[in-house]
């Protein structure tokens, strides 16, 4: 089933993937939802030619993705049904590879892999890939509770009677996130379940689009609240079915995604959201009980949630936006109580960060500060790793491997450029084994890299045997993230822009030659422009 709504440019695309899986798909439901721009007149002409095609014209915009779905979900007539949204595709096999699971497992639902597919630079990035790394059958979703985490309706092959039966269906009208309110409508009923390792399904973004999809025009506190209703909707359906397990995952999964994820984005926001959001997530908050936060209590969103939870107003925003990031880093003051505990601040004892710290070496929340240096010769990273309330001098930091990788990757290919390894050298080490730090410096040709974005990436290796992979805060003021043109034997001429990413990571842009800078020249107009 495909439904779009003014999306003429992208649909064609969808119904072709969707066709070209082979005889495993008997029909395409396409449903449109009163599009005003031509797609249901270019559905008409696929559907002339095409016998399994077949087009439900809505005659009123229901003004989102629930409503057309529905209509979708009453019109096929095929045993199992999935779902494809107008600018997103399905991979060569995708059908095949779930009707196969679904049918041999005798199982109501199942799901393969999503990769998001950044566009126009082709980044994939897979989604909740954990879940699916082998063939797995679940005689119920209670066996693998981390199954709250894939919320997506897109990348599963549904059974039709099974969700006739229990009346499964979206939200109607335009609810924001229905995709959460439905999968945990599914869990609910307690569906046998099939999971595939294939990819069946590629998510397009398209953040430079003029018109945003519901899911990434978060910049108003309406899609925040939005995103709480889906998620309270989904815990009180999972609770009143009787799901408690998969109910209490719920909630713990809105600390690491849903709370971490717009922490990140909160200092994008102007003082009114802020003080919005704040407000807003500490009502939705006072829900959780004592055994709410008792599940992964050493998560970094449970701290996050705390601080929220705890103050009264938005406050140490850069900080808890560093912690949002994946992997966390915690930056400085490392703050203890009277009786000497980890604390989130002195004016905030009440946070524990106690719980944080038992967490293993390879997922600590350790950071490292960076400074690019840029030199026509001689361009270097300098780097410093913190001391944490003394469990990184307890693991022993020995070397740092540095590369930078390609955010432009295609398919499942990772490019990395520069890797070099560098000791780390004891400094600052004061009298408190928390005032301790680590610091490295490392080469970085910047010919080599040549023109893209380029993500830093570290890896801490500890003399105790454990091994950290983290990205490092890029270092601001004084003009370290300024733009600089440098001469290049290979280009003849590199324009370098070091910035700090919506998590506060540091990262690179370089354009080369004078076409490259004139490119970075028109975009920042068009930018300036739009504003």
């Amino acid at each position: 089933m495909v439904i779009g709504y003014n999306d003429a440019a992208h649909v064609g695309d969808a119904v072709r993937s969707a066709l070209a899986q082979g005889p495993a798909v008997a029909e395409v439901v396409a449903v449109d939802d009163c599009s005003t721009d031509g797609s249901a007149d270019l559905l008409d002409r696929l559907a002339a030619g095409e016998p399994r095609l077949r087009v439900v014209r809505r005659e009123v915009n229901s003004g989102g993705c629930g409503s057309p779905r529905n209509d979708g979900i009453d019109a096929v007539t095929a045993p199992y049904v999935m779902f494809l949204d107008s600018d997103d595709v399905l991979p060569a096999g995708a059908v095949d590879a779930l009707l196969t699971a679904a049918t041999g497992a005798h199982a109501e639902v199942a799901g393969g892999l999503c990769v998001r597919r950044e566009l126009p630079s082709g980044h994939e990035t897979p989604w909740q890939e954990p879940l699916y790394t082998a063939h797995t059958v679940l005689a119920r979703p209670t066996e693998r509770p981390r199954l709250v985490h894939d919320t997506l309706c897109v990348n599963k092959l549904y059974r039709t009677d099974f969700l006739r039966e229990h009346g499964i269906r979206f939200p109607d009208g335009r609810f924001l996130y229905e995709d959460i309110v439905f999968t945990s409508r599914v869990l609910a009923a307690g569906p046998r379940m099939a999971l595939v390792p294939d990819r069946v399904y590629v998510w397009h973004v398209r953040r430079s689009a003029e018109q945003l999809s519901l899911s990434l025009d978060r910049e108003r506190i309406g899609n925040w609240q939005a995103r709480t209703e889906a998620c309270a909707l989904a815990y009180e359906t999972l609770l009143n079915a009787g799901q408690k397990e998969l109910a209490r995952a719920a909630r713990a999964k809105f600390l690491d995604h849903e709370v971490r994820m717009y922490a990140r984005e909160l200092g994008l926001r102007d003082t009114d959201y802020q003080r919005a959001w704040w407000t807003h997530t500490k009502e939705y908050l006072a829900r959780y009980d004592a055994a709410d936060w008792e599940l992964n209590p050493g998560a970094p969103g449970r701290v996050l949630a705390r601080v929220v939870l705890e103050a009264p107003e938005p406050r140490d925003l850069p900080r808890l936006r560093e912690l949002a990031a994946r992997p966390a880093r915690l930056l400085p003051p490392y703050a203890r109580d009277a009786e000497g505990l980890p604390v989130w601040s002195a004016d905030l004892p009440q946070v524990s960060l106690t719980p944080l710290l038992t967490r293993p070496t390879d997922i600590l929340p350790i950071a490292v500060d960076a400074e690019l240096d840029v030199r026509a010769r001689g361009t270097r990273v300098r780097l410093r790793l913190h001391e944490l309330y003394g469990r990184v001098a307890e693991a022993g930091p020995g070397e740092l491997d540095v590369e930078w990788v390609a955010r432009e990757k295609r398919g499942n290919t990772e490019h990395t450029r520069g890797r070099t390894t560098v000791p780390l050298t004891p400094s600052g080490t004061g009298t408190d084994a928390d005032a301790g730090s680590w610091t490295a410096e490392a080469p970085v040709d910047l010919a080599v890299l040549g023109a893209g974005t380029w993500d830093l990436r570290l890896t801490v290796h500890f003399t105790d045997g454990a091994r950290r992979e983290i990205t490092a805060h890029a270092m601001t003021g004084a003009g370290r993230l300024r733009r600089r043109a440098v001469p290049s034997p290979r280009h003849g001429v590199l324009l370098v822009q070091p910035y700090a990413t919506h998590s506060g990571a540091l990262a690179v842009r370089l354009a080369s030659g004078v076409g490259g800078a004139v490119r970075v020249a028109r975009r920042r107009l068009k930018r300036l422009l739009r504003r």
